[in-house]
């Protein structure tokens, strides 16, 4: 779909990317269309799923989920069905902030957020370890982030 999109769009994409909550006056200001042609725009990108969702993009440490770790997991078989019913599983798992499968040692890699080095031991013992199909999770605790982008670099 990125080559369909002309100068304009890119543009209102990176606007809203920046803020999401932009009123489409002050949008349509930004971008140089009129309030009716921002809206009509929009309302395409949304339609076609240029535009997937709008969220809030919250502060982990104001919620007390200020402790991050990077999870590498390998699962005992590497079949369609186990990674059906590992992927299954780790979705409805609310600590996981991000989970892909990956090629090299492991088979998964996530991002977990937890309250402390405790909460995410509890996480580990309880949780993580119960996964269908897990043979081995290997972790690392994020001492900070370094880069921590939202926005795709529309250009």
């Amino acid at each position: 779909m990125l080559a369909e999109l002309d100068r304009t769009d890119r543009r209102i994409l990176q606007e809203l990317q920046r803020d999401g909550r932009v009123p489409n006056a002050e949008l349509a200001q930004r971008v140089g269309l009129s309030e009716s042609a921002c809206l009509r725009r929009v309302k395409a990108l949304e339609k076609s799923g240029v535009i997937a969702r709008y969220i809030a993009v919250l502060d982990p440490a104001k919620v007390g989920l200020s402790t991050s770790f990077l999870v590498r997991l390998t699962l005992n078989r590497q079949t369609d069905r186990d990674f059906a019913a590992f992927e299954e599983k780790v979705r409805t798992v609310p600590e996981v902030m991000e989970c892909y499968l990956t090629t090299g040692g492991s088979d998964y890699v996530l991002r977990v957020v937890a309250r402390d080095a405790a909460d995410f031991e509890r996480l580990h013992s309880k949780v993580l370890t119960k996964l269908p199909g897990v043979a081995r999770v290997e972790s690392s605790f994020v001492l900070r982030p370094v880069v921590q982008a939202v926005g795709l670099p529309i250009q």
